[in-house]
């Protein structure tokens, strides 16, 4: 190893140890360690440029284990990414671009968001699995405009948590050989060693999986990391996980080695013993010299040529091939063509349809004009009808198909459909039963977090779902979903909500959409209207001119408020009708929108919904009432519990005849 690049090594470490000491905060000991395989990685392999962060065929890199942020904060610097030393400076303060843990679309060259241990290297699965499928889709005999590694920096809390482990596991089926994970092998957790609770043997664990398995003996030889890198490089019909037996603060006299270099800073007199004892600089904090200045200059111009060439290339790929060039440009837009929302198709169904069936046929004719819609189910295409038909499937022989069978891994297909989208080049689903959402709840609320437009597809949606009971039947899963920030959630009330809510979740560019569907079949309302893209309207209005009560409800209930509208009109009792096919659609609507849906003066309002009753007092007011469920379901057809449990026009009816 040559001396500067020693320097370089230590330049990365001093500059996290600073910013941590600086903060008072933060994670000091991780960035110690990894910085001489992190430095490797960059300096010698990752394919990136500071001047243009986006460029399409970059390397994919990925710091999952993100409490270490300021190592790739520090790497972003010296690499001229629009991280200075002042932002360095300001880690883990208000408005700064060095947040305590990474955040995709805050600081530039961050490709996901990190910190949730396991995401991140679930994520990066996402991404190999997107760029194998953009290359098949795009590359030729003559050019490769599509060929890049995805690398991850995981530690031991990453491989110990169950997400990591479905996403690598279809990564091995998939023989993703263009994913690189370095494991930061420290050996070290929060409560102590992983000898208290990791002492599984992770190399076969991996190789089980399908991945090579290589083992690096010195952490700080470069020669070595490097050559482990590069046998990884070469094959390409494998994942690769490379064991980095590192030490946890190293160089630090008093804490390397222990849990207590983790989670916060090392202290001035400790920072100053260790910065005598590599022979650094302790006059000056936040540290560069001018020859790794200079040693980065060279290496920076580099990787910027590297992006230039490849530039060119594409241009001479636009030139030989105008029509594939016009497919990327299309795939690589945020928005879906309009003519996909234009097909007459999308509004013709049979008279009565599970609205799980009713998305499926959607989905499919939206396919027909969206070529990079691309996703699948947790094993379960044939109950949530989410199968692209005619697409093929995505398999390690055969990239080219655009369904993806993610298995019984539910956490892992979120992850991973993050990763997908974060690529570029596609518009990811994925599906499952709608009380699996629980498994899901940390991937989709980095979607929402990330602003990524995955669409999520629950079917079974209550207890209409019957005979498999409370296990399978979603009580409080509508309330988490909804309580997420940035997350749409959809859930509609017939065949023709629900191609409303297929294109109001495909025009979505800045988050993530949930879409709700029911096992049971519903009847076909009467032709929808315009103002159903606002998430709630008027579906059956008064005769008066104000009624004597409003009925609001979603799904599968809303048929049944129509119902009891009819009944009571009969016996005199004026009532409007409102679907309420989103809440977050509906709240983003204008303040005298939403008052002609719901006016203020009618303060008697029924809500009536399968799932918990909490959230909805916001729309019903504090006069109004609320039909559904606060306890467990149970095990009977479908139709035989929703008696039960009270949806029934005669329940409606009685509760609208109480307040009144």
């Amino acid at each position: 190893m040559e001396k500067v690049e020693q320097k370089v090594v230590d330049t990365i470490r001093f500059l996290a140890v600073d910013g941590v000491e600086k903060a008072n905060s933060g994670h000091p000991g991780m960035p110690m360690g990894a910085a001489p395989m992190a430095h490797t990685l960059w300096s010698k392999f990752l394919k990136g440029s500071g001047k243009d962060p986006n460029w399409a065929d970059r390397d994919r890199f990925v710091l999952s284990a993100g409490h270490g942020s300021m190592l790739i904060y520090s790497l972003l610097h010296l690499y001229e990414y629009d991280v200075n030393m002042d932002d360095l400076k300001n880690f883990r303060q208000w408005g700064s671009k060095t947040p305590g843990h990474p955040e995709y679309g805050h600081t530039p060259g961050v490709e996901t968001t990190t910190g949730p241990l396991g995401q991140g290297i679930s994520t990066a699965v996402g991404m190999a699995l997107a760029e194998r499928r953009v290359a098949a889709e795009f590359n030729t005999e003559d050019f490769s405009i599509v060929d890049h590694y995805t690398y991850v920096i995981a530690g031991d809390g990453d491989l110990m948590e169950g997400v990591s482990s479905e996403a690598a596991s279809l990564a091995g089926h998939l023989k993703l050989g263009k994913l690189i994970v370095m494991y930061d092998d420290n050996n070290i957790t929060i409560d102590g060693t992983t000898k208290i609770s990791f002492t599984e043997d992770v190399g076969q664990r991996f190789e089980a999986y399908g991945w090579e398995v290589i083992s690096v003996k010195d952490s700080n030889d470069i020669d070595e990391l490097e050559a482990a890198i590069a046998r990884a490089k070469k094959n390409t019909s494998k994942p690769t996980l490379i064991k980095v037996p590192t030490t946890i603060g190293f160089g630090s006299p008093n804490k390397a080695g222990k849990s207590s270099a983790h989670g916060s800073p090392l202290g001035k007199d400790e920072v100053n013993l260790t910065k005598e004892g590599l022979g650094w600089n302790t006059d000056e904090d936040f540290y560069v010299p001018q020859d790794v200045r200079e040693y980065m200059d060279k290496i920076i111009v580099e990787k910027e040529e590297e992006r230039q060439v490849w530039e060119k290339r594409f241009k001479e790929y636009r030139s030989k091939y105008p029509e594939k060039a016009r497919a990327w440009d299309i795939w690589h837009s945020e928005n879906v063509p309009a003519e996909a929302f234009e097909d007459e198709e999308l509004f013709e169904f049979d008279e009565k349809l599970a609205t799980r069936a009713a998305g499926g046929q959607v989905m499919n004719v939206l396919a027909k004009n969206i070529p990079n819609l691309m996703g699948g189910s947790a094993d379960l295409n044939a109950s949530t009808k989410t199968y692209l038909k005619g697409k093929g499937d995505f398999q390690a022989e055969d990239p080219t198909g655009n369904n993806v069978n993610f298995g019984v891994r539910e956490h892992g297909m979120g992850a991973i459909l993050n990763g997908m989208s974060l690529h570029g080049g596609l518009r990811v689903f994925g599906s499952t039963f709608l009380v699996f959402s629980d498994y899901m709840k940390p991937a989709i609320r980095l979607s929402g977090l990330m602003k990524q437009p995955v669409t999520y597809i629950f079917t079974h949606d209550s207890i209409g779902l019957g005979e498999d009971g409370p296990t399978h039947q979603p009580i409080e899963h509508l309330l988490m979903l909804r309580s997420i920030p940035n997350v749409t959630v959809f859930r509609p009330a017939d065949a023709k909500e629900s191609a409303v809510a297929w294109t109001e979740a495909l025009k979505r560019t800045d988050g993530p959409s949930v879409l709700v569907f029911s096992r049971q079949g519903l009847p076909t309302l009467d032709e929808i209207k315009e103002d159903a893209h606002k998430g709630g309207y008027v579906l059956v209005k008064e005769e008066k001119d104000t009624p004597d009560a409003i009925l609001i409800g979603s799904g599968s209930e809303v048929s049944l408020l129509v119902e009891a509208h009819d009944k009571l009109k009969k016996e005199g009792i004026d009532t409007r009708v409102v679907s309420m096919l989103s809440w977050e659609l509906f709240d983003q609507q204008s303040g005298e929108y939403k008052n002609e849906v719901l006016p203020k003066a009618i303060t008697k309002r029924l809500s009536c919904e399968a799932g918990t009753t909490i959230g909805w007092r916001k729309y019903v007011g504090s006069e109004g009432v609320t039909i559904g469920i606060d306890g467990f379901g149970a095990s009977a057809p479908g139709n035989v519990l929703m008696k039960e449990f009270g949806f029934t026009v005669e329940n409606v009816v009685k509760n609208v005849r109480g307040m009144l």
